[in-house]
């Protein structure tokens, strides 16, 4: 019956195969010709700036400019997308972002750019054309951000295991439907794995009625540093762009024409300096995600909501947890909801999960959600892989901007088409959406712009438009940045898929490290290829904060808090010269950055879950002695001792224990099995430890 089921769901799909088909001959030989013809189009504009403007000439061009072509509100991805696409246009553009570019949901997503396989899903079964045109549209504008910051971006394989004979032809079929929407923008098409073959590239994976898989291609990003390349290629196309610029209500004047309030401005401050001032334009574009109702109000208090959003968290493990280059795909979690397991910077990224939430510029995740993928991860890894909650080094929740009936309570049913809308007074608003379209949500924006408020433009120049650091960057350039500066290779590598061809503005400021190799290039923390020098250029890309630092410039606290929190005060102490801070403002930065890790990045659900189980029960100066110890193994100054730390120790006072017994005593020690000691676990089991180990300390304190 099973089988019967899934030949009828096949020859269904099939059938909607076969029409998609059909309409692809028709839409590729238009893409082919209206490609061509944009790709002659974006090679035309040139950058008039090769230098970019400091963040206070920004701010100077949006207090002395008269009045601009288009304010955008909102630095994500598709606000940043709006200010390109308007420059490039030569409108004269201004972008304000209450807080720092790629602040919100734009840097908390799950790194992939898709089409959306499930939405795929939804279309067929539905018959949902309008889904299947989403999908579609995605495809292409996959295909385009592969293209237009191949430094910052890389097809991905992902992995769709099977589990039950019948789901292979059914899945089969749906996989190669997503491959002939893509057509000609196909990354690499998708293949059947045996069951040995599939456990020979995800070795990690549950064998057990494993029956084989299926490998898809989709792309994958650093998504905050694609948004901020976005960004500052609208700056170098003349966008007066300002991060720290927040909106604080709409300015409105009488049409002569119609007599109608229309909006013609904003109230503009300065969160550096408190200053405010008005910006003036001719049409005000709403980019703001998650608070797109917020500013719609700021026009009409009375108006209905358009949003409803919904919260995704996301949790990062060590990159043992799964291959380096291949992803993993659980189309249908205990609760109807889609993981992906990725590979991403040498780490493993479990996620996401999809629940209605309120708007808050601040969101945590919550134990219940991490809780939730771990659960989710062990059914698919095999018994022998111990998915252990202390693995979890990051976790960030980002609430994603669906547009929806305010009625609507399912978030899960919702699809992310966007939405342009047009108040009685001009108010421009762009909603709902997703990261992969943001150039055609940003092109469709600035299209109904032009129509509305009579602008003098032409059409949009961003197809094949090379984002910054795009468009010298080559796969070998890193070789250059290792003869030509002495940088470790793994520095390079990383300096030249994060920065592109501004690599060597990196590499040029980095400092001497007084070793004979590498000759330049102090790194932040041991274990990650951050360098001193990033922070320096940080600055030049108008990062203001430390976290701007440790979450968007570099992605330390998305791939390990711990090491964040490590690198912060050398972070500020960089950033302080370079911004003259006062002692009491890098006091201030130390603490804001701290309570970002606490709250936003898992920090504190991490502590909760180590201190639920035992607490510290010492006196003061026993505190400072065990502290001293710990640090007394903990010799690089890693914050946390491993069994080669221990071993070390042994050696040097001529201690023999068995490595069997070695094991024991720090996995007892090791409370959130991690395979690490940190400080707090330290603290917590050293007067309960065996006496091997007590005699260690004693006789450490001798020497």
């Amino acid at each position: 019956m099973a089988f019967r089921k899934a030949v009828k769901g096949t020859a269904l799909i099939g059938g909607g195969a076969i029409a998609t088909v059909f309409g692809l001959s028709q839409f590729s030989q238009y893409r082919n010709k209206h490609g061509a013809l944009v790709e002659v189009q974006a090679a035309e504009v040139v950058p008039v700036k090769n230098q970019l403007p400091t963040r206070e000439q920004q701010i100077l061009a949006l207090q002395t400019n008269s009045e601009f072509d288009v304010i955008v509100i909102g630095g994500g991805a598709t606000g940043c997308g709006c200010a390109l696409d308007a420059a490039t246009r030569g409108l004269k553009t201004a972008l304000l972002e209450r807080y720092d570019f790629s602040s919100g949901t734009s840097s908390r997503s799950t790194k992939l750019i898709h089409g959306g396989v499930r939405y795929l899903q939804k279309a067929i079964m539905k018959l949902d054309f309008e889904q299947y045109r989403m999908v579609k549209e995605a495809l292409e504008e996959r295909a385009h951000l592969l293209q237009s910051a191949p430094h910052l971006s890389a097809p991905l394989p992902i992995m769709l295991p099977i589990y039950k004979w019948w789901q292979l032809p059914y899945y089969w079929v749906g996989i190669k439907l997503y491959d002939l929407v893509a057509g000609s923008q196909c990354l690499k098409r998708s293949y059947v794995l045996t069951k040995s073959r599939a456990l020979e590239l995800f070795p990690m994976l549950r064998k057990d009625k494993l029956v084989g898989a299926i490998v898809y291609y989709d792309g994958q990003h650093n998504d905050a540093r694609m948004n901020l390349a976005i960004a500052l290629t609208a700056a170098r196309y003349g966008a007066a762009t300002a991060n720290y610029a927040e909106v604080r209500g709409l300015l409105k004047s009488t049409d002569p024409a119609s007599g109608k309030l229309r909006v013609c401005g904003v109230r503009c401050r300065d969160v550096l300096t408190g200053k405010e001032f008005d910006v003036r334009a001719k049409c005000v574009i709403n980019a703001t995600g998650p608070f797109t109702d917020s500013v719609r109000k700021m026009d009409d208090e009375e108006v209905p909501n358009i949003c409803q959003p919904s919260a995704g968290v996301h949790i990062v493990m060590p990159g043992y947890y799964s291959p380096d280059n291949m992803g993993l795909l659980d189309p249908a979690t205990s609760d109807g909801r889609v993981i992906f397991f990725l590979p991403w910077e040498k780490m493993t990224i479990a996620g996401t999960t999809d629940s209605p939430t309120d708007v808050t510029s601040h969101p945590i995740p919550t134990e219940e959600d991490i809780n939730f993928i771990l659960s989710e991860v062990r059914n698919y890894l095999g018994a022998d892989v111990e998915v252990r909650r202390g693995d979890v080094l990051a976790a960030w929740s980002g609430i994603r901007p669906l547009v929806t009936d305010p009625n609507s309570k399912d978030t899960q049913s919702i699809s992310r088409n966007h939405v342009v809308t047009i108040s009685d007074s001009g108010l421009v608003t762009i909603a709902g959406g997703k990261w992969t379209t943001y150039r055609a949500m940003a092109r469709d924006t600035i299209d109904a712009a032009i129509q509305e408020h009579n602008l003098k433009a032409g059409s949009s120049k961003t197809m094949g438009l090379r984002l910054e650091g795009g468009q010298d960057w080559s796969p070998t350039l890193y070789i250059r940045l290792v003869q030509d500066y002495g940088l470790e290779s793994e520095v390079a590598q990383h300096l030249a898929s994060t920065y592109g061809d501004k690599a060597f503005e990196v590499a040029k400021i980095a400092q001497v490290t007084g070793k004979r190799w590498p000759i330049v290039g102090k790194r932040l923390v041991s274990e990650f290829p951050y360098i001193e020098a990033e922070v320096v250029y940080g600055v030049k890309e108008y990062a203001r904060t430390a976290v701007d630092i440790i979450s968007r410039r570099t992605r330390l606290a998305f791939l390990n808090v711990q090491a964040a929190e490590e690198a912060l005060p050398r972070i500020v102490d960089i950033m302080g010269k370079e911004l003259n801070w006062s002692e009491q403002k890098k006091k201030e930065e130390l603490e804001t950055a701290r309570k970002f890790l606490y709250y936003e990045m898992g920090y504190k659900v991490k502590t909760d879950q180590l201190t639920d189980s035992s607490e510290i029960s010492l006196v003061p100066s026993d505190i400072e002695r065990y502290k001293k110890r710990f640090h007394m193994f903990d010799k690089d100054k890693k914050g946390f001792i491993t069994i080669l730390d221990v071993q070390r120790v042994l050696e040097s006072i001529s201690v023999q224990i068995a490595e069997n017994t070695l094991h024991e005593i720090l996995n007892e020690v090791d409370l959130n099995k991690n395979g690490q000691v940190e400080l707090n676990e330290f603290l917590q089991s050293l007067p309960c430890l065996p006496c091997p180990v007590a005699m260690m300390n004693v006789e450490q304190e001798r020497n």
